[in-house]
């Protein structure tokens, strides 16, 4: 494990970008290069500034600078038997901390532990300015600037560089299990409502082809008791599916046609327009392979009071993210000259 600091030779190529009135585009592992609009301005490679800066088991938190691995972090929370609660996707090898917190994309737990935002606690940033910026905490009862450092969150670096980042960490559960269901879309739609309803301790779903699985948690005989009251069959070595879902391993992820995230109500009415799709996070998350309009799907999406995202494409001609409504256009432009007045970082990441 590497432990470097390279705050300063970031704020310095930061200072340059403002003197030469150069705009740059944040880089380390790249692993999620894919996501957002692309991104015309020199590279700052952030990846060299690394390492776990404070773990306290107990306090339950974790601060690290955000060159560092994600793998390393999870290695050594496992051997705490604790984990990050809104089990991140890694997308490859060289995912890191800084990147999975400024994508903001959360894994199969997101609706039953929380959202990456959730988790964040404290951030220190380098904003457009060249400014060294401190924010939050890295406990709970902390709350000083707490929102601000959650606003770092799926900003996919336009507000500032994060140099470091204080993320809350839960205990690992017990023990898991998974059981499956051969049901229509509509069938498990109405299963996992009806669950929800029945406070199941559930930490994942998915559901493709027909077939429903559906991870709980607990003591073995919790686990046993929630078998003999939801039915279903159990799925040995359950692991490699919650991997190959969280990481768009599937099949279904190997359709070359556009890839479209839709955050909808988990109660909304399946729409036509997505029959080619997986489900995710009880109904709430409903991944798409179309190639119908950009403007068409925003336009559905909207309407089921939810938003699209074009997640994957080989040729991105649109803008990925759902247009905003003018008042939150406007606070989005707000914020981003407050931190970032000269556009010099990942401009046109988000929004033109």
């Amino acid at each position: 494990m590497l432990d470097q600091d390279h705050t300063d030779s970031i704020s310095t190529a930061i200072e340059n970008a403002i003197e030469t009135k150069t705009a740059v585009h944040i880089t380390a592992g790249n692993s999620k290069s894919f996501y957002g609009n692309s991104c015309d301005a020199k590279p700052l490679d952030v990846s060299q500034h690394r390492g776990i800066i404070d773990y306290e088991p107990s306090e339950l938190f974790i601060t690290a600078r955000c060159g560092t691995p994600l793998k390393e972090i999870e290695s050594v929370l496992r051997e705490q038997q604790q984990m990050l609660q809104f089990e991140p996707p890694h997308f490859g090898e060289n995912s890191t901390i800084g990147g999975t917190v400024a994508c903001g994309l959360s894994g199969p737990r997101r609706p039953y532990n929380g959202s990456v935002r959730d988790s964040v606690l404290g951030a220190h940033i380098v904003n457009g300015l060249g400014d060294y910026l401190r924010f939050g905490g890295q406990v709970m009862k902390n709350v000083a600037g707490y929102d601000v450092a959650r606003l770092m969150s799926g900003a996919l670096g336009t507000l500032g560089i994060i140099m470091q980042v204080s993320l809350k960490v839960i205990p690992m559960p017990a023990a898991e299990k998974t059981l499956c269901f051969e049901c229509s879309r509509t069938e498990a739609l109405q299963k996992m409502n009806r669950w929800t309803q029945m406070d199941v301790p559930i930490t994942a779903t998915y559901f493709e082809q027909n077939m429903l699985y559906v991870r709980v948690a607990g003591i073995e005989s919790t686990l046993h008791s929630l078998k003999q009251t939801l039915g279903g069959e159990e799925l040995v070595d359950d692991n490699d599916i919650w991997t190959e879902v969280r990481e768009q391993q599937r099949a279904f992820f190997n359709d070359p046609a556009p890839l479209w995230r839709i955050s909808i109500p988990e109660d909304t009415n399946h729409a036509a327009l997505f029959d080619n799709c997986v489900i995710e996070w009880n109904g709430g998350l409903r991944w798409v392979k179309s190639n119908t309009s950009d403007n068409e799907i925003f336009s559905v999406a909207g309407a089921a009071g939810g938003h699209a995202t074009l997640f994957r494409a080989e040729h991105k001609k649109t803008n990925c993210f759902q247009p905003l409504p003018p008042s939150l256009a406007k606070l989005h432009t707000d914020i981003k000259r407050a931190f970032d007045p000269h556009n010099f970082l990942n401009p046109g990441k988000m929004y033109s």
